[in-house]
């Protein structure tokens, strides 16, 4: 086998609650292969039933990556998450092997390993960021217009989190994070498959059935226990699903309200996830409420090996 095609990589990504894990965990098992998750709260430990992480029965079915691979007290960067996942792919793939899958909604992660994104490899500055801050938005934009104007450019004027990392990124390392960005795709053959569930209401039904799970499975004991470990500061725990269930711990919503705000909040967040994977061509989508939806992707999967087999 030529060295070139050693490494093929199969995407499954899309919004969160359309399946992604499962039907992973179905080809994983047929395929003979292993999992690189994508998801950029799964790389923190101690957060696993709201991240909706793989079970230890799962792990046992198929070798999962990329979990567990951070402290919840350390801020794990998009640069640092693709030299992991690039140095596992040519680990191992340097010998020819069945197709790695790549899993998760984390749309940042997935590029960066399917686009071969070129990343600042700036480390995020706490005093830096909290000097800049205190400007507000309006005047950081206006730095940012003058040092980056290309990078201004592409980020809107209301857009603080960018601006603010452009800006970091410039004062640190003296140029423009527009000089510093690009791409290098790699030349292994790889197949993306997207999940989407477009009918709202199968997909709000979905988001509520595993809301109901979470808690059934001890979500309410993880946040609680969590905060208990690293205080009801730690930023992981003002993120979705885990700031409101840590709002009623505190009392000051309802379980039934938890729920309904978990739900919708979970809604906004996968109407924005299709917004962003939907934004890329290459990305082959499957509707996630069929009943057959393993056979198809199963069939496209043999299409896309017995492909790269006959170049050989």
């Amino acid at each position: 086998m030529k060295s070139e095609l050693c490494t093929r990589l199969i995407v499954i990504c899309g919004a969160t609650a359309t399946g992604k894990s499962g039907l992973a965990l179905a080809l994983a098992q047929r395929l003979g292969s292993v999992i690189l998750s994508a998801d950029s709260r799964q790389v923190y430990r101690d957060f696993n039933i709201g991240t909706a992480k793989p079970t230890t029965a799962q792990r046992q079915l198929v070798l999962h990556y990329l979990i567990d691979i951070s402290s919840p007290l350390y801020n794990f960067t998009v640069a640092e998450y693709q030299e992991q996942a690039q140095g596992l792919i040519a680990h191992l793939t340097a010998l020819p092997a069945p197709p790695l899958l790549l899993v998760g909604g984390t749309g940042l992660y997935i590029r960066s390993v399917v686009q071969g994104m070129k990343i600042p490899r700036v480390a995020p500055q706490p005093e830096l960021r909290e000097q800049l801050t205190s400007l507000g938005q309006t005047q950081l934009y206006a730095f940012l217009q003058q040092v980056d104007p290309v990078a201004a450019q592409k980020i809107h004027p209301n857009d603080p989190v960018r601006t603010l990392r452009a800006l970091e990124v410039f004062y640190i390392t003296g140029r423009p994070i527009s000089q510093q960005q690009g791409e290098n795709p790699p030349n292994y053959p790889i197949l993306q498959i997207g999940l989407d569930c477009a009918n709202t209401d199968t997909l709000t039904r979905r988001i509520e059935q595993r809301t109901e799970e979470m808690l059934a499975a001890g979500w309410e004991a993880e946040v609680k226990t969590l905060c208990q470990k690293y205080s009801y500061e730690l930023p992981l725990l003002d993120t979705l699903g885990y700031r409101e269930i840590k709002q009623y711990i505190l009392g000051d919503i309802s379980l039934d309200e938890a729920k309904k705000l978990t739900v919708l909040h979970t809604r906004q967040f996968a109407k924005r996830q299709r917004t962003w994977f939907r934004a890329y061509p290459n990305i082959e989508w499957f509707d996630a409420s069929r009943s057959d939806l393993l056979e198809q992707v199963w069939q496209r999967v043999q299409q896309f090996l017995c492909g790269e087999t006959n170049k050989l």
